[in-house]
């Protein structure tokens, strides 16, 4: 069974740094672009940040600067090294991939992990 697991969130102060990891497991043929993406509550899911199999990159607006994902092909893993968190950064973050999978290949979703920014 094809699987993405989060881990990484918590409680953090403003100004803080946290570290998401995220591990694609099973029976995968291959690995596309992987990210991460966050819904923060009474909103929509959006986009944190993206990455291809050859490493080219893409960041919300909100995020460039302060987040920098990165991955493992080896590993099948994708990290989000998160800095700076503003309090507007809280959110459930959720992993996402494009796995190839038997023939086919599709999106994959995690089932995220709270990352939530207070003093």
């Amino acid at each position: 069974q094809v699987q993405l697991v989060e881990s990484g969130g918590g409680l953090v102060q403003p100004g803080g740094s946290l570290r998401l990891s995220c591990v694609a497991s099973g029976s995968i043929f291959s690995i596309y672009t992987m990210g991460w993406y966050r819904q923060a509550p009474g909103k929509q899911r959006e986009m944190v940040a993206t990455i291809t199999s050859g490493g080219s990159t893409t960041y919300a607006d909100s995020v460039k600067g302060r987040f920098t994902i990165s991955r493992d092909n080896a590993k099948n893993t994708v990290d989000l090294q998160m800095n700076n968190l503003k309090s507007e950064d809280t959110a459930v973050y959720y992993c996402n991939a494009d796995l190839g999978v038997l023939a086919t290949t599709r999106g994959y979703w995690g089932k995220g992990t709270l990352v939530t920014v207070s003093s």
